[in-house]
């Protein structure tokens, strides 16, 4: 191989191990947030179980409109 090609291998490598590293760090941010966003989920999930519990939901949706 000639000397030019190394140096084009040895650039794309080197951009292909950026890109990689950058990808990674994008994966690892995406990640966080899922963690965040189910945490949120499972909070509201639990709070209107709650609401449920209390009866607030339950008597809403069991009622006749007042047209009725």
């Amino acid at each position: 191989m000639t000397e030019e090609r190394f140096v084009n291998i040895e650039t794309k490598i080197s951009y292909q191990e950026d890109l990689v590293e950058e990808l990674n760090k994008i994966v690892y941010q995406q990640q966080q947030k899922l963690s965040q966003l189910e945490a949120i989920c499972a909070s509201l999930t639990g709070h209107i179980q709650s609401l449920n519990e209390a009866g607030n939901i339950n008597k809403t949706a069991n009622e006749r409109p007042p047209h009725y």
